[in-house]
This record gives structure tokens, C-alpha cells and sequence, in this order.
């Protein structure tokens, strides 16, 4: 499932955002460990999502979900994030990101980068990415991930759902 994930390729428009997840840390380590984003019990996550604009008669417009990617990031520096987007994002591509500061130089990888400040956790800027982080149901499931199986985890859930359509 992971090959087959991290070859496929996004294109079109691609909203990107991360996500922190909590991960099992031994007991012995918890008394000593800080607390919210920056805490060693999190891991970074990108998750990054094809996403299309819909209309219909009465001018409702829509996002429609297409491929899903999340990849663990395991450093905060931004030419990380640069390797991860160039190897996952077609470079023909419209990127719509938050205003990360790890996110500066991606209008050098891709065809358009747009930036835009989100004023409510549910904008509908970055709608898809928003509700993959929701879904992810690995806690919910499994209640404590090891971060050597994080990734495969998160492999799963992609090829899931990139193949939620198929028959067969």
C-alpha cells in the first residue's frame, strides 16, 4: 500500500496543510515531556489533497475530494517540506496552503502557490485537508501508534480512500 501511495503523484489543485498526532510514549518518558504543538509525544503529518471546485444550477459551489497523500515529516525545517512537495506534487500544479513559514519557497516548486490566512479552523480554503485530519480514525481505532508504524498507518488510510470508488 505505501509504494503504491508515495508513487502516485497530485495534480490539479492541491490544498496542503499539517496535522499533529499523538503517538505512544513509554511511561517512564511522560513526567518529562512538554506539553501542546511542540511536545515530543506529537508527530508532524502533511496532508496534502486534490481538490476541485463544483458548481451546480442554483450556483451552490463545492470541493470535490480526489487523491489523498499524508506523509510523517519528522523535520520542522523548510527544505523538508520542499522535498516532500516536489516528490508528491506535479509542478503544473495550483497549491493552496495556510501561512506556515515552512510554506515561503513552494511557488518555486509549483506552478501557483496561494497563501492565504484562515480566519476560521474550517475554512473552506482548505476544506479537504481539513476534513482528512478529522477522519483519520487512527486514534479512534487503534488508541496508541508507535511512530515506526505511523506511516504505514497513514498508508492504509490514503489507499482507502483513493480507492473509496472502485468496485472491486
Amino acid at each position: 500500500m505505501g509504494k503504491s501511495e508515495r508513487n502516485s503523484v497530485l495534480k490539479g489543485m492541491v490544498e496542503m496543510d499539517e496535522a499533529y498526532i499523538s503517538t505512544h510514549t513509554p511511561k517512564k518518558l511522560k513526567e518529562r515531556l512538554k506539553r501542546g504543538k511542540g511536545s515530543q509525544k506529537k508527530q508532524k503529518i502533511m496532508v496534502m489533497v486534490e481538490s476541485f471546485p463544483l458548481e451546480n444550477n442554483q450556483g451552490f459551489t463545492s470541493k470535490f475530494c480526489g487523491k489523498l497523500s499524508m506523509q510523517v515529516n519528522k523535520s520542522e525545517l523548510k527544505e523538508a517540506v520542499n522535498e516532500m512537495v516536489s516528490k508528491t506534487i506535479n509542478s503544473k500544479t495550483i497549491l493552496f496552503t495556510d501561512m506556515a513559514k515552512s510554506y515561503v519557497d513552494l511557488n518555486k516548486i509549483v506552478d501557483t502557490h496561494i497563501m492565504e490566512k484562515l480566519s476560521v479552523s474550517w475554512d473552506s480554503t482548505l476544506q479537504w485537508s481539513h476534513i482528512a485530519i478529522a477522519k483519520r480514525n487512527l486514534l479512534g481505532v487503534y488508541h496508541f501508534v508507535e511512530n515506526k508504524y505511523l506511516q504505514g498507518y497513514l498508508d492504509e488510510f490514503c489507499y482507502k480512500l483513493n480507492r473509496r470508488k472502485q468496485k472491486d
